[in-house]
């Protein structure tokens, strides 16, 4: 009930009074966490004679699903976690539960994991890319293999034996990518990304923005990009072929005056585009497939994010973990499901 006690004009004391209105007001308040005793039985095998206790639970599943949101979805360090627990929960736990509940989650989440990866080498369209990732102070790799509904992380070197690794010698799909030494040497079907191209010929026009013949090659590039997003409406999948086909004609025409011997500054550029010129325009044929590898980079993001911040990571195992979380909240967040949820029905799911 709210009313004045007293009038804010002379202060006399009011009393009585009608009900004018009402409004309800939301409030949240700590919630202690829930205790609960787990009796753990020992049983004997009658034909082996073995002894069977399963190991101890380290926190209930909607603690660990609490801790791993917290750290992979909300991006909290270990001593916010501790701190919100505490303050909203009345738990205190070390920086070692709370790693050992992100290793228990990140355990139960491997065999959805192992699911997907195999999910991702049968798509017909596979993003990938890569970014530094320290581990233990050593210089590394961090790979995203992104499709339109599965993301999946893992360390490793930038090295072309990394991509077979993970898709296989005989991946039927197209290969999205940026011109890395790692995926330039992919012998697949394979679309190079458009907005990476287009960004070095951009910064090669700031370098020569006095230069003619650079800005008129780079126009006509820019021009032959645009003319090639507008095919791809087109129906007739074998005008779809042409389209293509033209398009390489062209673009391999406002490259040939620069190659061989000339000093041009777009000779490099030039190179790189006759050399790979059968992989530029796939996404003119085949509308499945983008121009620009932007979902591969939009899902390093997170994980730049916290590089950044932490700087890698430090084990083996803290490698791990990390790749396997970022896999499971990446693919739940691209399926726009809710991580809190999801992460609780997949630790129920997987108890015995």
């Amino acid at each position: 009930m709210h009313a004045y006690a007293h009038c804010p004009n002379c202060r006399q004391p009011l009393r009585g009074g009608t009900i004018k209105r009402t409004r309800e007001v939301i409030e949240v308040m700590p919630t202690p966490a829930v205790v609960t005793a787990h009796v753990y039985l020992e049983r004997r095998c009658p034909r082996c004679g073995g002894r069977w206790l399963p190991g101890p639970e380290l926190a209930g599943v909607g603690l660990l699903s609490l801790i791993a949101v917290l750290r992979e979805e909300l991006r909290l360090p270990i001593a916010r976690i501790q701190w919100y627990l505490h303050a909203v929960h009345g738990l205190s736990l070390s920086v070692g539960s709370i790693v050992g509940a992100l290793h228990t989650v990140a355990a139960r989440a491997e065999m959805v994991v192992g699911d997907w990866r195999q999910a991702i080498r049968a798509s017909p369209v596979l993003h990938v890319d890569e970014t530094g990732w320290r581990e233990d102070g050593h210089n590394g790799y961090l790979w995203t293999f992104s499709t339109a509904t599965t993301r999946v992380f893992r360390r490793g070197r930038r090295e072309r034996s990394v991509l077979e690794g993970e898709i296989g010698a005989d991946y039927p799909g197209v290969l999205v990518s940026d011109f890395s030494a790692a995926s330039t040497g992919y012998t697949g079907c394979h679309q190079f990304c458009w907005a990476h191209l287009l960004r070095d010929v951009d910064d090669l026009v700031s370098q020569h923005h006095d230069n003619a013949s650079v800005v008129g090659w780079a126009d006509g590039v820019h021009a032959l990009y645009q003319r090639a997003k507008a095919t791809r409406p087109v129906a007739d999948p074998t005008a779809r072929r042409r389209a293509r086909q033209t398009c390489e004609t062209v673009l391999a025409a406002l490259c040939a005056p620069y190659l061989g011997g000339t000093e041009a500054p777009q000779r490099a550029l030039c190179e790189r585009i006759t050399k790979h010129l059968s992989a530029l325009f796939v996404f003119v044929e085949d509308p499945a497939v983008p121009a620009t590898n932007n979902a591969a980079e939009r899902s390093l993001r997170h994980l730049v994010t916290a590089r950044k911040i932490s700087g890698g990571t430090r084990s083996s195992g803290g490698t791990a973990t990390k790749m396997t979380l970022a896999s499971l909240f990446g693919t739940w967040r691209l399926q726009g499901l809710d991580p809190l949820a999801e992460c609780r029905a997949l630790l129920t799911q997987s108890q015995v």
